[in-house]
């Protein structure tokens, strides 16, 4: 199976800075530029294994940047799983695209899919020839989703609170859809998203508030990748970027489920992402399974040790169930 968007004219890939100090990975992970179609430049990070079942294609979400996920490339390493992921346009070491870089943002969500690309035509100048499988958290789950519906080659697909609609109270949907749909017309359109902050969010709030962990840890992690290593961060999102994800998530829900065996993660406090369309979704995904899991917060792959161990040993049956042959 192929995308069906064209890859992107194939160049000799540079290295690219990883951060290991602060990433925790698995020995041997590098870091290379790549470009997409429309010439921007992402990074792409890859953590080998040697008589690797399979590759995971990791997904990160909104504001997230590789490093973050060095300690789940291990963990998916100790289960026999090589790890690749990359910076999305407009966060991490990749190619800013609003003229505040501290904002994230993108002009039509679909942009997405051209990062997806680039991301495989890299894959056989690594080595990559074996089975893939999708790994998504939060806005990489509408971007991976997007993806299955593209023909992405995977043999599996695994998401953590995917991000297939975006949680706020009833009577400011509609007001979202007004702001963010007319903020061209009001020169708005890389505004900062009122309520969110150009800072990132580890950074400004406490240990005790945040809606992403329950593991004191993991937050110190996030925290330390942050202050040592500010060029990775972005804070709130453009009213673009708003505007475009309510659109993008609208049509996903409008669409069947893909024929892809499918494994989703959700915390019972999850709190950032739409519940109801992760129930909706996964009650109408033909070989979906619905993994909820107790006092969990956004990100169950950063809370304690007993729910990550938990998720990463179901996410390594999930695709060694379904490896080729």
């Amino acid at each position: 199976m192929t995308l069906t968007t064209d890859a992107p004219a194939k160049t000799e890939a540079e290295t690219a800075p990883l951060y290991a100090d602060v990433a925790d990975g698995p020995e041997g992970g590098i870091a290379l530029w790549i470009a997409t179609q429309d010439g921007l430049r992402l990074r792409l990070v890859f953590w080998p294994l040697a008589g690797a079942k399979g590759t995971v294609l990791l997904f990160t979400g909104r504001t997230e940047y590789a490093e973050k996920y060095g300690r789940a490339a291990a963990d998916l390493a100790a289960r026999g799983f090589a790890t690749v992921t990359l910076d999305w346009r407009g966060q991490g070491l990749a190619d800013r695209v609003a003229g505040d870089p501290a904002l994230g943002h993108v002009a039509r969500f679909g942009d997405y899919q051209q990062d997806v690309q680039a991301l495989l035509a890299a894959l056989p100048d690594l080595g990559i020839d074996g089975p893939l499988f999708l790994l998504a958290h939060s806005m990489g789950g509408a971007i991976g989703l997007r993806a299955l519906h593209q023909g992405l080659p995977v043999a599996a697909a695994a998401f953590s609170a995917p991000m297939w609609g975006i949680r706020m109270p009833g009577p400011l949907r509609p007001i979202a859809w007004l702001l963010t749909g007319t903020s061209h017309l009001l020169g708005m359109v890389e505004t900062i998203t009122p309520g969110t902050k150009a800072e990132t969010y580890v950074l400004y709030e406490s240990f005790e508030k945040n809606k992403l962990t329950h593991d004191a840890e993991m937050y110190a992690y996030m925290r330390r990748q942050a202050e040592a290593h500010p060029d990775l961060m972005i804070g709130g999102p453009t009213m673009k970027w708003l505007h475009e994800a309510l659109r993008e998530t609208r049509d996903l829900a409008r669409m069947p489920a893909p024929r892809v065996p499918c494994l989703t993660f959700l915390g019972s406090e999850e709190a950032i992402v739409d519940c109801d369309r992760i129930h909706q979704r996964m009650a109408s995904w033909p070989e979906g399974r619905l993994d909820q899991i107790a006092r969990a917060h956004h990100e169950v792959m950063m809370e304690g040790p007993e729910i990550r161990a938990h998720v990463f040993d179901a996410c390594a049956a999930h695709f060694e169930a379904h490896l080729p042959g």
